[in-house]
C-alpha cells in the first residue's frame, strides 16, 4: 500500500508541475504577444508623426510661397508681365467698413431667410420660357 502511495503522490506533483509549467508558458506567451502589440503600436505611431510632420512641412512651404505672392511688389511685377492692366483703386472707391465684414455679408445674405416675403416672392416668380411647370 505504502507503494502505491508513493506513485499517487508522484504522479500529483507530476501533473500539477506540469500544470505549472503550461500557466507560466502561457503567461510567458501572452507577455510576448502583449510586447509585439506594444511595437507594432509604436511603429505606427512613428509613421503617423512622420506623415504629420511632412504634412505640416508642406504646409508651411505652401504658406510662404503664398506669402511670397502676395507681396505688393511680385503683384505689381505679375501684373505687368501677363498686361493685366490692373491700377491701384481711389481713394473714392474705398470704403471702409465698421466691424466684422464677415458678419455683415452673413446677416445681408440670410436677412430675409425667415421672413413669409421670401417664399411668396418665389412663389410668385413668372415661368421661365422653353421650360414646362
Amino acid at each position: 500500500m505504502n507503494k502505491a502511495s508513493n506513485h499517487a503522490f508522484v504522479n500529483q506533483l507530476l501533473v500539477y508541475t506540469l500544470v505549472m509549467i503550461c500557466f507560466s508558458g502561457s503567461i510567458g506567451l501572452g507577455t510576448v504577444w502583449l510586447r509585439h502589440q506594444i511595437s507594432l503600436t509604436a511603429n505606427a505611431t512613428k509613421v503617423l508623426d512622420a506623415r504629420i510632420a511632412d504634412v505640416e512641412r508642406r504646409i508651411n512651404e505652401t504658406t510662404t510661397v503664398i506669402e511670397t505672392e502676395q507681396d505688393p511688389t511680385v503683384l505689381k511685377r505679375r501684373n505687368v508681365e501677363l498686361r493685366l492692366g490692373l491700377v491701384q483703386p481711389s481713394q473714392a472707391q474705398i470704403v471702409q467698413i465698421a466691424g466684422d465684414p464677415v458678419m455683415r455679408l452673413a446677416a445681408k445674405r440670410n436677412r430675409g431667410l425667415f421672413t413669409d416675403g421670401v417664399v411668396s416672392a418665389a412663389i410668385s416668380l413668372p415661368p421661365v420660357a422653353g421650360l414646362a411647370p
